[in-house]
């Protein structure tokens, strides 16, 4: 087996964890340069991967200056940091494995979508869902006929309470204008597994959603500005900053508060970063809830709900067809075959398996076919592109336009309208 060399852009904790894949399977993959502005993050990712100083850069454009380093790159910055690096490693002559979502931009992921045609390269999004042994055995279920014609489905990402104000209103993806729309940053992978169990044009869309709780009108009387700051209600509430971020476990979401995992580094991080504010007092604008219905050509209809309040990180979902039905948990890997006329529903266990560790083993799958792509060469398509990828970002750029206009949004009128604009 040829060993792919890789380079990648972007050491935060997803980069990282994906080229986790190199320290447990060396004769597969190696990493050769990192492109990194944060020098604390550079520096741990080129001493865990062994790389000298020449294969470590502060930006990418130093990376593309030198000469072709790798077969392909990984491209895991923040939400508007995916355009400019990757259109620069298509045209260098990478291979490209792009994180989640695309772009911000609806025309910049339109405009990748035609870069992944043009280029003779393996262009592919980290869609990891599409590789989980949960999602993979219901499109199984569904392409061998057991619920007969699939006919309407319904869906739930729960976010979960304390992820929501870690991620989504403390943390980076808190800002719709500074990241991304919560629809898209969040759900892009729920969109892209409905467009694959469906395996249709979406036609239509409508959505509601509102960001109703995390406000500065819900907040507890004499809340301060910063959970450190003597706040009053500090032994009651699910939201106080020591209790999630000052323990002993120094995992994520811990980890992501500061890049010195000691107690005084972090305490630091909580009196002046934005982790330590409070979750009524902060900046974001997301929603905290939202509802998306979809139509698609084949007359599939979709009704998925993303909502923050929720115990569970996790995601469930009812597939309803001619003869049966499917019903499946990802937290808890199981899924439900039950047949009209019959009083027996068929249990499919996955439980060997981890329902949210490491997107429920899609991580390793998605590393292990993108490098097979790579080895072969040329243009290949995996169960994940960026030219399938468009298709959901798109469904999830309609819905946040009829959340906002509270218009039903037809597809092909939403395309041509990117077309033109």
């Amino acid at each position: 087996m040829n060993k792919v060399k890789v380079a990648l852009i972007g050491a935060g904790l997803r980069g990282d964890n994906y080229l986790n894949y190199a320290l447990d399977y060396p004769d597969e993959l190696e990493v050769v340069a990192v492109a990194e502005p944060v020098e604390r993050r550079r520096e741990q990712f080129q001493r865990k991967h062994g790389l000298s100083d020449e294969q470590c850069f502060a930006h990418w454009d130093e990376l593309f200056a030198s000469e072709k380093l790798a077969d392909a790159v990984l491209i895991c910055t923040q939400d508007k940091q995916h355009f400019e690096p990757t259109a620069k490693a298509l045209a260098a002559g990478y291979h490209v494995l792009l994180e989640k979502p695309m772009s911000p931009d609806a025309t910049e992921c339109v405009a990748m979508g035609d870069m992944a045609l043009r280029y003779d390269r393996v262009f592919a999004i980290c869609h990891v869902l599409r590789y989980t042994p949960f999602f993979g055995t219901i499109k199984a279920l569904l392409e061998q006929g057991e619920i007969g014609n699939l006919i309407s489905i319904t869906h739930n990402e729960n976010v979960g309470y304390w992820h929501q104000a870690h991620s989504f209103v403390r943390g980076n993806w808190r800002r719709k204008e500074e990241s991304s729309p919560m629809i898209l940053a969040k759900s892009c992978h729920d969109l892209d597994i409905l467009q694959w169990l469906v395996d249709s044009a979406c036609t239509r869309v409508s959505s509601f959603g509102a960001l109703t709780h995390f406000r500065a009108d819900q907040a507890p009387h004499g809340a301060p500005a910063r959970c450190l700051d003597g706040c009053p209600v500090a032994d009651d509430c699910l939201y106080y900053a020591p209790d999630l971020y000052l323990t002993d476990d120094t995992e994520w979401p811990t980890s992501a508060i500061s890049d010195d995992p000691s107690l005084e580094a972090r305490t630091e991080a909580l009196k002046n970063g934005p982790y330590g504010r409070c979750v009524y007092h902060c900046d974001n604008d997301v929603v905290d809830h939202q509802v998306v219905n979809l139509q698609f050509a084949n007359d599939v209809t979709v009704a998925f709900t993303m909502s923050a309040f929720t115990r569970d990180v996790s995601r469930t979902i009812k597939l309803m067809g001619t003869k049966g039905e499917i019903r499946g948990a990802m937290e808890k890997n199981e899924i439900e075959v039950l047949r009209f006329g019959s009083g027996h529903a068929r249990r499919i266990s996955l439980d060997h398996l981890g329902g949210h560790v490491g997107h429920g083993g899609g991580d390793n799958r998605l590393m292990t076919d993108f490098l097979q792509l790579v080895r072969e060469g040329g243009g290949k398509e995996g169960l994940t592109s960026a030219n399938r990828s468009v298709q959901s970002h798109l469904i999830a750029f309609a819905a946040e336009q009829s959340r906002v206009t509270g218009e039903v949004v037809e597809m092909d009128r939403f395309r041509e309208g990117l077309a033109t604009g």
